[in-house]
């Protein structure tokens, strides 16, 4: 005969592990015209930044997602290392660090300040400073004129969704 302690105990287990189980599934973060709004997991992955605006457009077979915030740019020091995707860091190609984009998703940079802008591709992670929205790369920077002010404020715009490679 089972006591009530031993049932009260196997039901806790069986609770504690569903629990774990789906705390531990993943969402998709983005998905591709289902018209939902992206703003939280597309804006800081879930941090509170207050320089980031996002509006979620419909499909118009141009801008999948707009953003606002502040760029950065990265160069010398990870030059010729490996990015978050594998690939090795070349600080004079048209590439990004994001957050949460997926690798491969290819984004046009403008810089409001100026109005240039530039296509770049996701093929890394950051930035890691609190309210910036995105890492170009030395070349990106050029092209829209960030490399002397070193941040800027800018309008990202989500052409294509990468496949996360």
């Amino acid at each position: 005969m089972i006591s009530f302690r031993r049932v009260a105990l196997l039901r806790l287990g069986i609770s504690l592990l569903c629990a774990f189980i789906i705390s531990c599934s993943s969402s998709p973060r983005f998905i591709r015209g289902s018209g939902e709004d992206h703003r939280h997991d597309a804006r800081s992955g879930g941090r509170d930044t207050a320089m980031t605006t996002a509006t979620v457009r419909p499909s118009s077979g141009k801008v999948l997602l707009t953003l606002e915030g502040v760029a950065s740019y990265y160069a010398d020091a990870f030059h010729g290392k490996l990015t978050s995707n594998g690939e090795t860091f070349d600080m004079n190609a048209l590439t990004a660090a994001h957050r949460t984009f997926p690798f491969g998703t290819k984004v046009r940079v403008t810089n409001l300040g100026n109005g240039k802008s530039v296509m770049v591709r996701v093929n890394d992670r950051g930035p890691f400073v609190e309210g910036r929205i995105i890492d170009l790369s030395l070349g990106a920077a050029k092209v829209i004129d960030l490399v002397q002010t070193g941040t800027g404020h800018v309008r990202l715009e989500v052409i294509e969704w990468g496949d996360g490679r």
